[in-house]
């Protein structure tokens, strides 16, 4: 008689990170190629729009005078070179930190997506129940987000190396590509840890993100006040390296990685404390009766869309306020560096100073268009996970629970833009002495709440008719940055900003109020939304 036995399984604690790291490439393989192509371009685009802007050495001088500023060495960092200001150290002084700080949001989010998200879909639970390692999962997420991080931060130096521009060199390149990628590798320490604490993946992002933000804040005192909390920060580090200076620092690339590799060792550690679906921090225990709000679709939806709303706030308030600080000194900027004042000059207006606050009102109105289709977003996310369904299955139709979603995602915006309008306005009031000037940036916000909504009503579109082709809905922000923002920089055509909604609006405080344009902009957007609704009450749900 034969006996059969089943094979013993491995307990190695690695095993099978291969077959989940492939797994993941060929899940991500759109997303990735995208995250890699924007992060470097972010940098490469930013070259060629300082190499038109500021094309004399004069006109570099000139910006590295107005780095001295607090407002502007809060935003970007010190200048550790202001002797010799030319490409490459105007590229290591205002790129570093910022393009930091990308590198730093992409590894959260793609982290956060195959750890701690698989375990709360229970997709990690069927994977486990195979021969895997305990460490496989959380090990080849770090191999994505590490990769991801080393290829463009490589491709990024290899095109600033290409440009051949004035002190752009090879090796300061490679200095800048490998800092930055080691920040997006500090950063997926850190969420490896936060995907341990909490058991949300909602909650392990925002942790994540708040660290971030820590981060940013952090450097932001440490630089004004030129002490050196500074170093407290991650995002510093890559600044310290001091790309294309003279005087360039590898040493800081090595503290970079080796605190990175700590942070991974404890996010393993802090695994085996916990079963597959847990968090180490218990989840708080709601109350014993839920608030009547909750009861509504309404309800519902604020709170489901609250806590990204409230982060949303506090950054675009922040963000706001330091561009109104900088309103000051910008006018003898723009006098004094000729090609900006010719890109600021195709906008009309009685003032430098309105047709500088135009431009960056719109550029800020984009930047909230894209919390616009995350709120959006958050409908599928919900759907997909089988959360709308039992919702559905209730008196509560498809109409109203849709419509529900919507109003906070035209209502956030709008918001948004109210509250970063107060940011920059009030403080360039402080700055300037004109409490006026918060009235301008108010109304200028105002008129530009139209063409966020069209970004809704596009996003709500696709997700009731064509779910699958939802990312499409990211065209309108990424369209206003590329074209409608950096157009005059880039020398697009006055006539590829009809293709944006942003190109439809008046540029307040510069021009004259026009309302024919933002009541069409608005009708577009009720049309759109009302298609989506349409669309979703005839298809099929989509679930796990």
């Amino acid at each position: 008689m034969t006996t059969t036995h089943a094979p013993e399984r491995s307990r190695h604690a690695l095993t099978g990170t291969w077959t989940l790291t492939r797994l993941a490439l060929r899940r991500d393989r759109i997303r990735l190629p995208l995250w890699i192509a924007g992060l470097t371009l972010f940098t490469l685009s930013s070259v060629s729009s300082f190499e038109q802007t500021y094309p004399t050495a004069a006109d570099r001088d000139t910006v590295a005078r107005l780095a001295e500023l607090p407002a502007m060495i809060g935003m970007v960092g010190r200048n550790y070179q202001p002797a010799d200001y030319h490409f490459g150290i105007m590229i290591g002084h205002q790129m570093t930190v910022m393009t930091a700080l990308i590198f730093g949001l992409m590894s959260i989010l793609q982290l956060v997506r195959h750890t701690r998200a698989e375990e709360e879909a229970g997709r990690a639970e069927l994977v486990r129940s195979n021969v895997v390692g305990r460490h496989a999962t959380l090990t080849a997420a770090l191999i994505i987000v590490t990769g991801t991080s080393l290829i463009a931060g490589l491709l990024t130096a290899a095109g600033l190396a290409a440009t051949g521009l004035e002190g752009i060199t090879p090796v300061g390149s490679l200095l800048y590509g490998l800092s930055i990628a080691a920040a997006g590798i500090v950063f997926a320490g850190i969420t490896a840890i936060t995907v341990q604490i909490t058991e949300f993946g909602r909650g392990a992002t925002g942790l994540a993100l708040a660290t971030l933000g820590i981060a940013y804040v952090l450097r932001a005192f440490g630089d004004i006040g030129d002490n050196n909390s500074s170093w407290l920060s991650p995002l510093y580090w890559g600044q310290a390296s001091r790309p294309y200076a003279t005087d360039q620092r590898w040493w800081p690339l090595l503290l970079a990685l080796g605190i990175a590799a700590a942070l991974i060792a404890i996010g393993y550690r802090l695994s085996t404390q916990r079963d597959v679906g847990a968090g180490l921090r218990a989840a708080r225990r709601g109350a014993a009766t839920a608030s009547p709000l909750l009861g509504t679709p309404l309800g519902l939806a604020n709170r489901l869309h609250r806590a990204s709303l409230i982060g949303w706030t506090i950054g675009m308030l922040l963000f706001g306020a330091s561009y109104g600080m900088l309103i000051d000194g910008i006018e003898d900027m723009i006098e004094q560096i000729a090609a900006l004042g010719d890109i600021i000059a195709q906008i009309p207006g009685s003032t430098l100073v309105d047709s500088y606050v135009a431009m960056l009102i719109t550029f800020l109105s984009i930047v909230i268009s894209a919390q616009a289709v995350l709120a959006v977003n958050r409908m599928h996310s919900e759907e997909a996970a089988g959360r709308a369904e039992p919702i559905l299955a209730t008196g509560v139709s498809r109409q109203h629970w849709m419509t529900s979603h919507l109003t906070i995602a035209l209502g956030s915006s709008a918001i948004l833009a109210i509250i970063t309008a107060i940011g920059m306005g009030g403080s360039g009031a402080l700055v300037t002495g004109d409490i006026g000037f918060l009235t301008k940036v108010l109304g200028a916000a105002l008129a530009h709440i139209p063409a966020i909504w069209v970004a809704v009503g596009v996003a709500a579109a696709l997700y009731g008719l064509a779910p699958r082709l939802l990312a499409l809905g990211w065209i309108v922000p990424v369209y206003g940055i590329i074209v409608v923002y950096l157009g005059g920089i880039l020398g697009f055509p006055e006539w590829t900003h009809r293709y944006s909604p942003f190109g439809y609006i008046p540029d307040l405080p510069a021009a004259d109020l026009e309302w024919t344009p933002l009541i069409a902009l608005t009708a577009i957007a009720l049309s759109l939304a009302a298609a989506g609704i349409a669309g979703f009450r005839r298809r099929d749900l989509e679930s796990k």
